[in-house]
């Protein structure tokens, strides 16, 4: 389920239009699901009403096929309101930060995970990242957010392997568990994860559900050879520059646009040829996909 970006105009209003060709993209490829107004979609830099609309072109889109808005807010009240209208405005789920600027203990982070999930009555999947958050859903704390029906997955971002192992070995299959690290999602899915909630893929939406496919069907051989292709591209989405070096893997893989919202302003400079001549490189060696086409 790929974490999409939010397409604006040169004025800086949302691009509906491209919005929809490139979420299109997205499920033409096979993929499960959007995810809208995330780290990725800029999700902080838009107002609520910007996101509820962001949300309803996926839903435009995504036909039977969930979308889900993250919900990222500093307050539980403000959370629980976006939470509600998310509900109302026809949101599949929602993604939950929990408290992304105040850092909450244990007993804070599991309250305000509930009274969220409970305020949109939408099934939950939790973003733990403790690197780029710091506040980190861990196993235990999953046994007693398990209480609650509507949490139902978890997209673990702790960038170590092992934590999988440990949610599965804590709460068994209890929880749908996605990987959010680009980097380690085929490792993660050969340890058993459900999915992987991906970033580049936006630019490369065929490779990487190819990936996934290959995975799941037992072919790893094939599967390790596009992702060895794809790693250095994934690499993109482990910076604080994610959202401009994936708009400008977008640019040039499928002729998006690269605006974004201030502070964040687009590459420029060595660091924007440096990722440009590795999205260039990558593309002109790109795997010829018709050759792990499933057998008849």
């Amino acid at each position: 389920m790929p974490a999409v970006t939010t397409k604006f105009t040169a004025d800086g209003a949302l691009d509906r239009a491209e919005m929809e060709r490139c979420f299109g993209l997205q499920i033409d490829a096979g993929n499960a699901g959007l995810i809208t107004c995330g780290t990725l979609g800029e999700g902080n830099m838009l107002s609520p009403d910007e996101r509820l609309e962001v949300l309803k072109i996926a839903k435009s889109v995504t036909g039977s096929k969930p979308a889900l808005l993250t919900v990222s807010e500093a307050g539980t009240r403000e959370a629980c309101d976006l939470a509600a209208r998310a509900a109302k405005a026809g949101a599949d789920g929602i993604m939950v930060v929990p408290s992304p600027i105040y850092h909450t203990n244990r007993a804070e982070t599991i309250a305000n995970l509930n009274a969220i999930a409970n305020a949109g009555g939408l099934p939950v999947m939790i973003y733990s990242n403790r690197v780029g958050y710091r506040v980190d859903v861990t196993p235990e704390m999953m046994v007693e957010l398990a209480e609650n029906p509507l949490m139902v997955a978890i997209k673990e971002s702790s960038d170590d392997i092992r934590r999988c192992t440990e949610i599965f070995n804590t709460v068994g299959n209890r929880f749908k568990v996605l990987t959010g690290v680009d980097n380690l999602g085929l490792e993660a899915i050969l340890m058993g994860c459900d999915g992987w909630v991906s970033g580049v893929s936006i630019a490369f939406p065929k490779e990487n559900q190819a990936i996934y496919d290959l995975a799941k069907a037992g072919r790893i051989e094939e599967a390790r050879t596009i992702y060895r292709w794809f790693r250095p591209l994934l690499d993109l989405d482990v910076s604080t520059f994610l959202v401009q070096q994936i708009k400008l893997a977008e640019a040039l893989a499928i002729g998006s646009t690269e605006y974004v919202r201030a502070p964040r302003m687009p590459l420029v400079g060595e660091h924007r040829a440096r990722v440009e001549a590795l999205i260039r490189e990558r593309i002109a060696c790109r795997p010829d996909l018709a050759k792990f086409a499933k057998a008849a």
